[in-house]
């Protein structure tokens, strides 16, 4: 079975309470729900991991046996060198997702220091980012696996 990772970022256990507009109505458990929903589709497995601490994120990146990593950095897209590197030095696929689309909105949030080493990045369909994303990622870890056979 494919095991992933879903990183969520700083504040994104505020979801549901927090700038609805923005962020839409659904909590981080709705969202691990429709995740764990559609990689139980695929013949994957999820761990799920929040915190609003850049280390801990770095520590969970680094130390992950995962076949793949789902992250929504948040805030720390735009501001942390700490998760880019931790994200290049992992030897597995990396995606970026994103609620809201993060070049709809104010323009220091148009640069993201992690896509570059990100295999992917989705952004602006909402708690769809998350599923979108987990397809991509998962097509990603299949391909490497028939390449590698």
């Amino acid at each position: 079975m494919t095991r992933l990772l879903v990183i969520h970022g700083p504040n994104l256990d505020l979801l549901g309470a927090r700038e609805n507009d923005i962020y839409g109505t659904d909590t981080i458990e709705d969202i691990n729900g429709e995740i764990s929903r559609v990689a139980g589709e695929e013949g994957a497995d999820c761990e799920f991991y929040q915190s609003n601490h850049e280390g801990d994120i770095v520590d969970k990146i680094r130390d992950s046996r995962a076949d793949g990593i789902l992250i929504n950095p948040a805030a720390y897209t735009h501001t942390s060198v700490a998760i880019r590197d931790a994200v290049s030095a992992k030897n597995v696929p990396v995606v970026e997702v994103h609620l809201s689309n993060i070049y709809a909105r104010e323009e220091f949030r148009h640069k993201s220091l992690i896509a570059p080493v990100a295999a992917g990045e989705i952004s602006g369909f909402g708690r769809n980012s998350y599923c979108l994303g987990l397809k991509g990622l998962l097509s990603i870890i299949a391909n490497r696996k028939d390449a590698a056979r």
